[in-house]
């Protein structure tokens, strides 16, 4: 018996080696589709683009029906929008991870809090457009505005900072929490000082994902405070602005010569891309340079 099993062993690694080369072509092939897929989109939209990228396009603001000028006050607008939102979401999102990881455990106030925020992620944007114009611009009356959008949006993407917050929080070593408290540390200065520092690069990530998110958000700002056109930059967090995204909406559907819109709603896609590159590099960059202060 003993001899038949080792005779049978070169037959079976030989196919387990076919086998594990198959696999690994499968999945080179499904990657590097994806991101030839990717880089095809990419590639589409700067040739569609390339007739009105300018300088020009990027530093004056729009006119002539939309149809001439460029996007100045729609990046500023996108830029200002995307920085309150992740200042309103992360320090929600954060303390709501720390609470339900750190103080709260697997109990069923923590099983109601996560069953909330699964259920919240799943809920349409069109609907948190809805939410915030009925809640934000009415009820609280701040009208229709850059505040009003951003706390919409804020809304959107908590759930994604909370699960990434949470997640970083469970890969912090629990032997770090117990050196911390048998140093005499209370429980919210490990949380501070120990806990906290050890997961910001997954919070980082959670940020990263969440900016990815709003981005390209249409609906909720629709509702909440993007305006058509404006010839100036808003200068209160209470008025209203202009948007990439909403822009490349206007351009596609609502401009009176749609030959001459579509090539500066592909041009307004390919800025909308490079920002959000632009914000992700940045948090990548700076969660990297945190991992090697910590590796030293």
């Amino acid at each position: 018996m003993e001899e038949r099993k080792i005779r049978e062993l070169p037959g079976l690694t030989a196919r387990r080696k076919v086998a594990d080369a198959v696999a690994r072509q499968i999945f080179r092939v499904i990657s590097y589709s994806v991101v030839a897929i990717f880089g095809g989109i990419v590639a589409y939209i700067l040739v569609r683009a390339l007739p009105v990228l300018s300088f020009t396009f990027l530093t004056q603001p729009p006119r002539g029906g939309m149809l001439a000028g460029g996007v100045s006050t729609c990046i500023y607008g996108t830029v200002a929008l995307l920085m309150l939102t992740a200042a309103l979401a992360v320090p929600l999102g954060v303390a709501a991870a720390v609470y339900v990881n750190e103080f709260v455990g697997r109990g069923a106030r923590a099983r109601v809090v996560r069953a909330a925020v699964n259920n919240l992620a799943g809920v349409p944007s069109i609907v948190f457009g809805l939410f915030g114009l009925a809640f934000f611009v009415v009820f609280l009356r701040i009208g229709a505005s850059i505040l009003a959008a951003s706390l919409t949006l804020a809304v959107v993407v908590l759930p994604i900072v909370i699960v990434a917050t949470e997640e970083a929080l469970k890969a912090v070593p629990r032997d770090y929490r117990l050196g911390s408290a048998a140093l005499g540390a209370t429980r919210w200065q490990t949380i501070s000082r120990v806990t906290l520092p050890q997961a910001v690069p997954g919070i980082i990530t959670g940020t990263i994902l969440s900016i990815g998110r709003v981005a390209g958000e249409t609906a909720p700002i629709l509702f909440t405070g993007a305006a058509f056109y404006l010839p100036h930059l808003p200068d209160h967090p209470r008025q209203q602005f202009m948007e990439l995204s909403y822009h490349i909406f206007a351009m596609a559907t609502q401009a009176s010569d749609i030959a001459k819109s579509m090539p500066i709603a592909f041009a307004t896609a390919f800025v909308l891309l490079v920002l959000v590159f632009a914000f992700n590099l940045i948090a990548v960059l700076y969660r990297a340079r945190l991992r090697r202060r910590r590796a030293w």
